[in-house]
């Protein structure tokens, strides 16, 4: 069966893109959560008008989200940290302290759920943050964990 997705939906698609799902997902749970409408020649129609209004929104979005990933991957941050024995810092470093980190040192608002991290911080050192700025730009982000004076 095809529908319409109504806003992005994680593992199957983006908004106002027309997807194939089985019968019963779509009629039990997509439609009636407002999820989805059934793909008809004039919600299809609908759609594409709307899919190309938002085209051009989109593409200014993902031209601010180079400028911001260029600005920023030619910056250094700093995240300060308390410090045992050995190099070894207490818990590990968070999305939320990169992101306020981020916010301290050089002005941008990041979202704490769009950055990641390959492997869990929990030395000093430098180490690399995965931030989601666009769903087509991604920038990995150095910064140096230093140790709480």
């Amino acid at each position: 069966m095809e529908i319409i997705l109504k806003q992005d939906f994680k593992g199957l698609g983006y908004k106002n893109e027309i997807v194939k799902v089985k019968p019963g997902y779509a009629r039990n749970y997509l439609i009636p959560q407002g999820f989805a409408l059934v793909a008809n020649e004039t919600n299809k129609k609908i759609a594409q008008e709307n899919a190309r209004q938002m085209a051009h929104k989109m593409a200014k979005r993902k031209q601010d989200a180079d400028s911001i990933a260029n600005r920023l991957s030619q910056l250094a941050i700093k995240i300060k940290a308390k410090v045992g024995e050995k190099g070894k810092i207490f818990g590990a470093i968070t999305p939320i302290q990169v992101a306020d980190a981020l916010k301290e040192q050089t002005g941008y608002i990041a979202d704490r759920r769009d950055i990641s991290f390959e492997k869990p911080v929990k030395t000093l050192g430098t180490h690399k943050a995965i931030i989601k700025l666009h769903k087509e730009v991604v920038l990995t982000l150095p910064f140096e964990v230093i140790a709480e004076e």
